[in-house]
């Protein structure tokens, strides 16, 4: 890894057979937060599902894309995450003005459910796993989420500010107990003391230092984490074509443009009516091509 402030850090403790991960985002969270204008109760909620995302993305057996979604019936409706093999990340919150005095899960959420999708080449449709939501933190929803379906219990820590998310991640793996049947209760009693600012300020190896200097921890070559999604005519012309042309007309006879915004990603596109004509003379120079698929859009 070159010397990004946005990383996935793993590890292993050796003699007891718990692995885990430290993950930082710095100039990622910074530039995913770049022209939102969120409630700070609502960016550190997505900010720390981020970080949540790059532990399971990082720790993906087969590689594929990931995508997260928590939804509910709160004045924060969804959350939504998307996370590649290489880690290139990218979310969105979608909320009402009325998160004032709220925290946590149950009042900013809602009741709702937890979708993780895995879409991976070798599959002709994406994984999909619906749970519901258990926890008010996202700590805790995803601590529920990874002990029910990988049967092995499961500790996260996260924090989030205005400029940094970081999460904390510790897994029990099945032969733990031989190791040491008291080792993963001493080491989630100690990862509990770690506060917030110190996951967000101190470098990995200070923290793995500063909670477990008595164990043998190995550490693994750190995973750089991206946001780079650029603009992308070709998927959106493609998707302008599948609409067709009448209805899209009529849009910009009504509207006098076309705008479509890329929530995601954060981007708007804007199409005029002879934007709109070159999008459909390109088409008839090479009808043979396959429509693009299009993004995720709302």
């Amino acid at each position: 890894m070159n010397d990004s402030t946005s990383y996935v850090q793993r590890f292993l403790l050796d003699e007891l057979d718990i692995r885990g991960a430290i993950v930082q985002l710095d100039e990622v969270w910074q530039a995913l937060l770049e022209n939102r204008d969120y409630p700070a109760v609502v960016r550190d909620l997505l900010g720390e599902m981020c970080a949540v995302a790059c532990v399971i993305g990082g720790n993906l057996k087969q590689p594929g894309r990931l995508t997260i979604q928590l939804q509910g019936h709160g004045p924060v409706s969804l959350l939504v995450v998307d996370i590649a093999e290489t880690l290139n990340l990218r979310g969105y919150a979608k909320a009402s003005a009325d998160v004032a005095g709220k925290l946590g899960i149950t009042d900013l959420v809602g009741d709702g459910q937890l979708l993780l999708s895995l879409d991976m080449p070798e599959l002709r449709q994406p994984y999909q796993s619906y749970v519901p939501i258990e926890g008010n933190t996202i700590g805790e929803v995803f601590e529920h989420y990874l002990t029910q379906s990988e049967q092995q219990p499961a500790a996260l820590h996260t924090a989030c500010s205005g400029t940094k998310s970081a999460c904390l991640f510790l897994q029990k793996l099945p032969d733990a107990d031989k190791k040491d049947p008291d080792g993963w209760d001493r080491i989630t009693r100690l990862a509990s003391t770690l506060q917030a600012d110190e996951l967000l300020e101190l470098a990995p190896e200070a923290i793995l230092t500063r909670l477990f200097h008595q164990e043998t921890v190995r550490l693994f070559e750190a995973r750089e984490v991206t946001h780079h999604w650029p603009l992308d005519w070709a998927k959106v012309h493609g998707m302008l074509r599948t609409l067709g042309r009448a209805e899209l007309e009529a849009v910009i006879a009504e509207h006098g443009e076309i705008l479509i915004h890329d929530d995601l990603s954060n981007h708007e596109y804007r199409l005029t009516a002879d934007d709109l004509a070159a999008v459909f003379a390109e088409e008839a120079e090479n009808p043979a091509a396959d429509p693009a698929e299009p993004r995720i859009l709302h």
